[in-house]
């Protein structure tokens, strides 16, 4: 009976060894998370190797407006320590408005990122941190699209930006053939019927940390009455306004008339070459430009070319290229040119100060509104304006500047060895800058702690921010048709790829594979053995013969 027992058991025991130890082998196999199937079932895979001849990589960018709250005064992060030190500082708050952006990328990881345009009505970063913003119309492809999107779109209250009428179109093309061989990438646009921004500025100090000042300062301070809305030439923050007004009367810059931004990516033709150059492209359209509209002090900036950033690269330093057609801004005031800015003058200060009693003291100055002085023109009671001498300009505290500025056109390029051979050319560039500076009679009627924190910025709002980059292989894109695949050999299919001789063993689950299968080879062999050997000779007999044994305590 124990012999049967044992022989009968074996071959299940061993079955139950087996689905035991494939437990732990089995555990080796990390599970992934499977890629989600397209929703479109006739779209191409989420990701893979591109099919194409042609490689490419190119972005440009356009920004209406963009307002920057101390502009280089937070410190950038940094996964690596000590690293934060090394990167350009960012801005406390960064809007921008009517942005458009195409991107291209033959080498992106998913198949719809090959091509991307969008338009978006505002972005917001706060530290350099940046969420996505609500509003936006985005084109991606793979696949490829044969009309673009577009729609109507507004930015949520604010108040710092006042937009109308603002629209976006984005375009994305790609060929599954051809790649980026389609002309037009990608292509973004905005526009916008009217813009008005900045009705107050919060990083002014506040007029309580002023007073205390000598020298005639405190008498002009007591009756300036915020140095955030310029002394009311900035309607401010209202309860019932939270945003600057559609006709621009007191923000501190703004635009009547339409502002429209586009961005494209595209190939072109090299001479002498079937080859194909990769070009950026960033443009922008304006006509007028307020500064303090609705004051006496206003100026109104002329803008006399459009300006146009494109970068062209062909793979080779020595014909790529960055081309800029810069403007040229020209400034009146009532129709009365004051002075223009090109590429020969592209900065000019205009002082903002306040009007003391000592200049109200001086013989024709009489009528001088406690209000600021805005260059070297000061209001009168009746709303009108009057001019200073050189002895009336040293009566005025000086508390800011408005500096104004364009073109800073800045370019670089760089031989690449990744992800791709070939040269990398980009460029930026700005249509107007408008910064409030403070000056150093500022920091010194400010108490120590808050001097030492005034920073050089308080506030700066651009207009038409443009970025381009472009980077194409060394000789051109290729834009020639795939070699269709190679026919199988004669007389039987396609020998299968040889694969390596040996696999890396990265882990100690490759050991475990062979000890599994060798401990469980053993196990049935050892049960088959078991099952199928004979017992001894005259076992059976003598166990069915024997005399049972005697108990130990026989029952009486």
């Amino acid at each position: 009976m124990r012999r049967r027992l044992a022989r009968s058991a074996a071959l299940p025991l061993a079955a139950a060894m087996v689905v035991l130890a494939a437990g732990p082998a089995a555990g080796q196999t990390i599970p992934t998370t499977p890629v989600p199937p397209p929703a479109d079932p006739d779209a191409p895979p989420a990701s893979g190797p591109t099919k194409t001849k042609a490689k490419a990589i190119g972005e440009a960018g356009t920004a209406l407006g963009m307002v920057r709250l101390l502009p280089q005064a937070v410190p950038t992060d940094a996964i690596l320590p000590g690293a934060e030190d090394d990167l350009p500082k960012q801005s406390a708050l960064e809007g921008g408005f009517g942005l458009s952006n195409a991107k291209v990328d033959s080498e992106s990881y998913l198949t719809y990122e090959r091509s991307i345009a969008s338009a978006s009505p505002a972005g917001l970063a706060i530290g350099g941190h940046a969420p996505m913003p609500p509003g936006s119309v985005t084109q991606t492809a793979l696949p490829d699209n044969e009309k673009p999107v577009s729609t109507g779109i507004n930015a949520p209250d604010n108040p710092l930006v006042n937009l109308s009428a603002l629209n976006g179109s984005a375009h994305a093309r790609w060929s599954e053939e051809l790649g980026p061989c389609v002309g037009t990438i990608a292509d973004a646009s905005t526009s916008t019927a009217s813009a008005s921004l900045v009705n107050t500025i919060p990083t002014m100090p506040d007029i309580g940390q002023l007073n205390g000042a000598g020298s005639g300062a405190e008498e002009a301070l007591s009756k300036l009455g915020s140095l955030a809305d310029l002394g009311g030439m900035l309607s401010g923050q209202r309860t019932n306004e939270a945003k600057p007004a559609d006709d621009g009367k007191g923000s501190l810059v703004s635009a009547p008339n339409t502002l429209s931004t586009r961005s494209t990516v595209r190939l072109v033709d090299m001479p002498g070459t079937e080859r194909k150059a990769v070009e950026s492209t960033s443009t922008m359209q304006v006509a007028d430009i307020n500064i303090l509209k609705g004051t006496p002090l206003g100026l109104t900036v002329k803008v006399a070319s459009q300006p146009t950033l494109r970068v062209l690269s062909t793979g080779k330093a020595e014909t790529s290229k960055v081309e800029y057609e810069a403007p040229v801004l020209t400034i009146e005031r009532n129709g009365k040119e004051l002075f223009t800015l090109d590429a020969a003058n592209p900065t000019a200060d205009i002082p903002v100060g306040l009007p003391t009693k000592d200049l109200k003291d001086l013989p024709g100055y009489e009528q001088v509104k406690d209000a600021p002085v805005v260059g070297d023109l000061a209001q009168t009671m009746n709303n009108g304006v009057k001019a200073l001498n050189g002895s009336a300009a040293k009566k005025v505290l000086d508390l800011g500047v408005l500096r104004l500025s364009i073109a800073e056109l800045t370019k670089r390029g760089s031989e690449q060895a990744k992800p791709f051979k070939g040269y990398q050319q980009g460029a930026s560039a700005r249509l107007l800058d408008l910064q409030i500076l403070p000056t150093q009679k500022l920091k010194e009627l400010l108490p120590g702690d808050a001097a030492e924190k005034l920073p050089s910025s308080l506030a700066q709002v651009s207009l038409g921010e443009q970025i381009a980059r472009a980077f194409a292989p060394t000789g051109g894109v290729d834009c020639s048709k795939p070699e269709p695949p190679a026919a199988p050999p004669e007389g039987g299919g396609a020998a299968p790829p040889a694969g390596p001789d040996k696999l890396a063993q990265t882990s100690g689950a490759y050991a475990s594979v062979p000890i599994f299968w060798t401990g469980t080879a053993m196990l049935l062999i050892g049960a088959v053995l078991v099952a199928v050997s004979p017992g001894r000779r005259g076992g059976s007999a003598a166990a069915a013969t024997a005399p049972p044994k005697p108990s130990p305590r026989p029952r009486e």
